[in-house]
């Protein structure tokens, strides 16, 4: 069987919905309305799409102007009170759902030398990617563990968890990355805390996770793992990084995200978490990646350095902490600003949920040599 290329975006097209209307027909839409129905042809075209396409905007978040209103918020609140002390990152076109790009949410927290929030759990899956302080931790069902900058940590969905800084810790700041707005969207999401004043008990030693699951594709052979998400809740920036590096050297990297690296289930070989991926990538110095576009929702942070992104066409340039993101379907490309250093983009996705669903697409822009036009 061989697909009407002829019909390509003409929604005249013989198979499309091209129904004229007319005085009975209006009164038949009239009537089955009533009925609680509608006409599928006269919403297919809508809700049937020649390609994907996004209903979010191209957002970006430029820290330098958002951290003074962080710092204002912990005058103003405290961990206790709101829950979880956060600035959410919204959407223009996702705030009714509370989304910073697609189903993704994203925010950023808080938290003061002696703080801590509730230990508490929920359904929506989330992660954390460190910004800035010292002697920040959570605690995932027991485990301890100990953050610093850079870092990027999960507390899968359904687990207990908490964070907080030590009394002789510096004031950190965090993006948490949540699938709030899928699990809303599935009416699945819950929630569910401790008594006030009620402390999970810390029933593995200090950093038990990244000690043990950690070694960079060395596993203790006696230890077994049965859950469905990543048991190292926590990957360092310095092996991060040192991967990349080492990566860099001997690889091409992908022509429209240089050297991508995902994080990884160490157990599995598979995504961190069920619903959500991660990844952190290198752009070397000058490296301009070409453009392409494909289905997933991703939000970046920029880790290390500086640079800009085209993102449907428009130039948005980013420097250490600012976010941003690349909704479904939308052109995008990278390009480092340094001839002598490498840039890091942190980003985390919808990408396993997109995959297992067999929605992902991908397509590569093929004019002026893979490169945007800025409008």
């Amino acid at each position: 069987m061989e697909e009407n290329k002829d019909a390509i975006f003409d929604d005249t097209a013989y198979g499309r919905s091209r129904v004229s209307g007319n005085t009975e027909l209006e009164q038949y839409y009239e009537t089955v309305r009533g009925l609680n129905t509608e006409a599928f042809w006269n919403v297919a075209n809508d809700i049937e799409p020649w390609e994907p396409h996004t209903l979010s905007s191209v957002m970006h978040w430029d820290f330098e102007k958002i951290r003074p209103q962080l710092l204002r918020a912990a005058d103003l609140v405290s961990p206790a009170d709101a829950g979880r002390r956060v600035l959410v990152l919204m959407n223009k076109k996702r705030a009714h759902i509370r989304a910073a790009c697609g189903m993704l949410f994203s925010g950023l927290q808080i938290t003061r030398p002696g703080e801590f929030t509730s230990a508490h759990r929920h359904v929506a899956s989330a992660l954390r990617f460190i910004m800035e302080g010292k002697k920040g931790y959570t605690v995932v069902n027991g485990n301890h563990i100990t953050l610093a900058p850079r870092d990027f940590v999960i507390t899968p969905n359904g687990t207990w968890h908490e964070h907080g800084v030590e009394e002789d810790g510096e004031t950190c700041i965090w993006q948490d990355g949540l699938d709030i707005p899928m699990a809303n969207a599935f009416e699945a999401n819950d929630f569910a805390v401790l008594k006030e004043g009620e402390r999970q008990e810390r029933t593995m030693p200090t950093n038990y996770s990244p000690n043990t699951w950690g070694g960079s594709g060395v596993i203790l052979a006696d230890q077994e793992w049965s859950q469905p998400y990543s048991p190292l809740f926590k990957f360092t920036w310095e092996r991060t990084y040192e991967a990349l590096v080492n990566a860099a050297k001997v690889n091409d990297g992908s022509p429209y995200d240089g050297i991508l690296m995902e994080y990884r289930n160490p157990a599995t070989g598979g995504p961190v978490m069920m619903t959500m991926g991660a990844a952190m990538q290198m752009l070397r110095p000058g490296e301009h990646t070409k453009a392409h576009k494909h289905t997933g929702s991703i939000m970046y942070q920029c880790a290390k350095g500086k640079g800009y992104s085209i993102i449907d066409g428009k130039r948005y340039d980013w420097k250490e902490k600012d976010i941003f993101c690349v909704p479904s379907w939308t052109w995008h490309e990278h390009c480092n600003l340094s001839d002598s250093d490498d840039a890091c983009l942190f980003q985390f996705n919808d990408l396993p949920t997109i995959k297992k669903l067999g929605y992902f697409q991908e397509k590569a822009y093929t004019d002026n040599n893979g490169f945007q036009k800025i409008n």
